[in-house]
């Protein structure tokens, strides 16, 4: 049986992974330069200024990886969702904090949500990850308030399921996006509307609120967060799946562009080439389509082969917004045809991959 909120719920646990939220100049190299993952997770939290909802709370800290996000791998996901997965279940835990660094924040978001989600639901938890742009010893470092804003999202009532809280913006694990490579307020939630933002306390007592945008449901009616069932998250079973195997499946991801060839789906589906890499077999392919699920003539051949030969083809749109409507796509020349997502193409890819390790 697990461990659903309650009044006894009295701790809060925050997991560092590293990133630029942990990182330190390095001034030799050049203005701006710095090293992502230096700064311990326990350091982040020393001295931060807590908001008046988290008195009272405990914060426990854990170092889960110390890495630049850009190499996000398979076993730091591992110890991630097993970390995550044994706080959730603690009675006496209100939630769990991910810092994160921000190049790969938002594959990790969609991966717990995919394989948490029922677990969160089930449990009435939130999980929640931040982030920052400049490193933790700049002069004007927005990882504290970044942490802080998290920390007061986290205890929050009406949270719940994966969120990313970035510059007073908080954003659901399916639609957060990197979209700009440099500014402060680098996240947005494609396609749909922020789940909330955190803004001066309308109640007068000083510092932050939050406030929540209305959850609608297929027929527009009114649903909260905690009922809402994203759309492909993992089949029953996947956890498990994911905790234990040494190798996902290899599914890769491509674009289809102006000029495009089959060549690289041909490459890829060769099984000679990939033994010389040390590459296992390919399971799928995700292709960031032109607008609205089109691809290029000369690559939709390639991937009606590859899809003949056993290899599963999705398909999500290279746009920020307005996502695919999910279902299958007919090809241009009347052939089988392929699958489509409203994902974006690397959570696409993530829950491919989710979709093969499960068997399916």
């Amino acid at each position: 049986m697990q461990a659903k909120t309650s009044d006894k719920a009295q701790k809060i646990v925050v997991l560092g992974t590293g990133g630029t939220i942990a990182g330190l100049s390095t001034p030799e190299k050049g203005a701006g330069a710095y090293v992502a993952g230096q700064k311990p997770i326990e350091d982040l939290l020393t001295g931060l200024a807590i908001a008046p909802a988290l008195k009272g709370l405990t914060i426990q800290s854990e170092q889960v990886a110390q890495i630049d996000s850009k190499d996000m791998d398979l076993p730091v996901w591992q110890a991630l969702l097993r970390r995550c997965r044994h706080w959730l279940a603690q009675a006496d835990v209100r939630g769990v904090l991910i810092t994160h660094g921000t190049d790969t924040l938002e594959e990790t978001a969609w991966l717990l949500q995919a394989l948490l989600g029922p677990l969160l639901r089930e449990l009435g938890k939130p999980l929640v990850l931040t982030c920052a742009m400049r490193p933790a010893d700049a002069p004007d470092a927005d990882g504290p308030g970044n942490l802080r804003d998290a920390l007061q999202v986290l205890v929050d009532p009406q949270a719940r399921g994966v969120l990313a809280v970035c510059a007073r913006r908080v954003m659901r694990a399916h639609a957060v996006q990197k979209v700009h490579a440099t500014r402060l307020d680098a996240f947005r939630s494609s396609g749909r509307p922020d789940a909330g933002q955190l803004v001066d306390d309308p109640a007068g007592a000083g510092g932050l609120a939050v406030r929540w945008s209305p959850v609608t449901d297929a027929q527009g009616g009114a649903q909260h967060a905690h009922d809402v069932v994203w759309p492909l998250e993992a089949p029953a079973g996947a956890l498990e799946s994911a905790l234990t195997v040494s190798a996902w499946p290899r599914v890769e991801l491509l674009f289809s562009h102006a000029a495009a060839s089959g060549a690289m789906v041909h490459m890829m589906c060769d099984a000679d080439l990939s033994r010389q890499l040390a590459l296992p077999p390919l399971r799928g392919l995700v292709v960031a389509a032109t607008g609205n699920g089109t691809v290029h003539r000369e690559l939709e051949v390639a991937l009606e082969r590859a899809q003949a030969r056993g290899v599963r083809i999705l398909l999500a749109t290279r746009c920020t917004e307005g996502g695919l409507k999910a279902g299958m796509r007919a090809s241009a020349d009347e052939g089988a045809g392929f699958a489509a997502t409203d994902l974006s193409p690397v959570k696409a890819r993530l829950s491919l991959m989710l979709d093969l390790l499960d068997g399916h």
